[in-house]
């Protein structure tokens, strides 16, 4: 007789069902808004413009090319599309797939390193640090550099601290490389093999991987990576010598790599701000740092590797990024798994404490009590949302629902507050971070975002020049390109705007009676009819005009060379 097949524990059903919870809070809200501000559209546009042109090689904003990134991210944009045929739906794929991958991910490596018992609680770690799941529903190339930083991480720890297995360290060297390609800083898990060399210079006669000529992988496995999108622009540059090609890739492999990091531009912030995005961006996990750190220290004494390469290749990217002068909060994410699965075996036991249990209820309950204040406010139109929703230009109509959401969300969060207790405070911090999540995907996002993505301003110019009339544009955003369709005509992003004038005079002088400019108000030319301007409405804290091509001097444009103001009116890409 054959015996019964065991069934899961009851332990084993509850984190599946939290799992099916996380993974719907995560995909709530997918097609509901279009792309916003500040990276999401100028990545869509490249990635419409591959779709359109076929030409997938080079990305492109508007007419003028892209170099602030490689091409990859675009790429993984472009195919979803292809894939769904739906930009609202398909744009904020990858981010969803990579941030999926990360927490099996996290998982496996947890299990692999201690227990599934460790390995549940690594990844309902990950999930609940805000910035996991802000990242993880916003369509910027960090999701995905996580994803493929976590799977060199991965592969890394199955080989220096599981195996050896070649297999899975030329996998990291690759995933290394394709990060890379995706993003700069791709080559960051590399890094792991310092501490472990510390590691294995204290412990030579360690089990692991000694001297094989298997190491010699790392470079080969690390350039196929980068190969992926760095060989077909090398054979590009071999193939033309159109000098606008090799300035792209001076610009892209040299200015916005070394020069960015060494001597950045833009974001400037002091040495120590990362440990500030530490203690916000990764609560609540950040609230445990007080008791995780002794712990910590304790255990790379006892020189126990799992920690010590872990939380040193922590220390090193922690470091890496501290040292430039340009800084960004989204930078240090790629770090945030690692640090999940460090503090998982600890976790339990912390669970455990009175004062943990407290700090983590807290927590709960003073984000159901902003929610509950912010969303009062805006149901009655008053407080911080009220004065926000002035500034951005935002009808006032939209905020009672979604004070309502917050309000309905506050609310559930009070009662698992009263419902969990001290008890289970853990679970009622992934509840409310599902809570969360899913109320910023299904009600405040999809509310927003005609005003976020300036959707309701491109449709107040649709209708306002006609089905018939051609739009172009001059000191424009890439949410607004974005959004027209037709794509309209526009004349350089980042060149001055006095050229952009001088190029939309010749294009409105073709055909004056069906051409319409858009323009920020900032930069409107002294050569317009001023009664004629139309002043069509604001959108991301820009104000914005319509000119009909009958009301531009075009010689007046001639004469002076556009001369306007280009202070306010160039955008410089603040992108990550």
């Amino acid at each position: 007789m054959l015996p019964k097949p065991s069934r899961p524990s009851s332990t084993s059903l509850r984190f599946v069902v939290l799992m099916v919870l996380v993974v719907a809070s995560l995909v709530a809200g997918l097609g509901l808004r279009s792309p916003s501000p500040p990276d999401e559209p100028r990545f869509v546009l490249a990635a419409r413009h591959m779709v359109q042109t076929g030409q997938w090689l080079l990305p492109h904003r508007g007419s003028e090319l892209y170099a602030e990134k490689p091409a990859t991210f675009m790429w993984l944009q472009a195919a979803a599309y292809k894939l769904v045929g739906d930009w609202n739906l398909s744009f904020l794929l990858p981010s969803l797939l990579a941030a999926l991958l990360t927490l099996w991910l996290t998982w496996d490596m947890s299990r692999r390193l201690w227990n599934r018992r460790v390995a549940r609680y690594a990844v309902l770690g990950l999930f609940v640090c805000i910035q996991f799941g802000l990242m993880a529903k916003r369509a910027q190339i960090d999701m995905v550099l996580v994803g493929m930083t976590t799977l060199a991480l991965w592969g890394l720890v199955r080989h220096l601290l599981l195996g050896p297995n070649w297999g899975a360290f030329a996998l990291a060297c690759f995933a290394a490389g394709v990060g890379t390609v995706t993003k700069g800083v791709g080559f960051l898990p590399l890094l792991m093999l310092l501490p472990w060399l510390g590691w294995r210079w204290r412990h030579p006669h360690a089990p692991g991987p000694g001297r094989s000529w298997g190491w010699w992988l790392l470079l080969p496995a690390f350039l196929a990576g980068t190969a992926v999108w760095l060989g077909p622009l090398f054979l590009a540059l071999l193939q033309d010598p159109d000098p606008q090609l090799q300035a792209y890739a001076r610009e892209l492999l040299f200015k916005q790599t070394g020069t960015r990091y060494a001597n950045a531009w833009h974001h400037h912030q002091p040495f120590w701000y990362y440990l500030q995005v530490m203690a916000t961006m990764w609560l609540p996990g950040s609230l445990l740092l007080p008791w995780l750190v002794p712990a910590w220290w304790r255990r790379c004494r006892r020189g126990d590797p799992r920690y010590v390469l872990l939380l040193g290749w922590v220390l090193l990217v922690l470091l890496f990024f501290s040292a430039s002068p340009g800084k960004r909060e989204v930078y240090i994410l790629p770090a945030l798994p690692a640090m999940a699965v460090a503090a998982a075996p600890l976790l339990a036991g912390l669970l455990r404490r009175t004062g943990v249990r407290w700090l983590l209820l807290g927590y709960v309950l003073l984000l159901a009590v902003a929610m509950l204040a912010i969303g009062y406010g805006a149901v009655h139109g008053d407080g911080w949302a009220l004065r926000n929703a002035t500034k951005r230009a935002i009808d006032l109509s939209v905020l009672p629902p979604v004070g309502w959401w917050l309000i309905g969300v506050g609310s559930a969060c009070v009662a698992l507050v009263l419902t969990l207790r001290l008890r289970r405070a853990g679970l009622a911090v992934v509840l409310s971070t599902v809570l969360l999540w899913s109320m910023y995907g299904l009600g405040a996002m999809p509310a927003l975002d005609p005003y976020s993505s300036a959707s309701r301003v491109m449709d107040k110019v649709r209708t306002h020049i006609g089905p018939e009339a051609q739009l172009g544009m001059v000191a424009w955003r890439e949410q607004n390109l974005l959004q027209t369709d037709p794509q309209a005509a526009d004349f350089g992003f980042k060149r001055p705007v006095a050229e952009q004038w001088q190029d939309a005079a010749r294009w409105v002088a073709e055909d004056p009676q069906r051409r319409w400019l858009f323009v920020l108000d900032k930069a409107m030319s002294p050569c317009a009819d001023r009664a004629a301007i139309v002043a069509i409405g604001s959108a991301n804290r820009n104000n914005w005009q319509l000119l009909p091509g009958t009301a531009l001097d075009v010689a007046c444009v001639a004469r002076t060379h556009g001369a306007v103001d280009d202070g306010d009116g160039v955008q410089d890409d603040d992108g990550d």
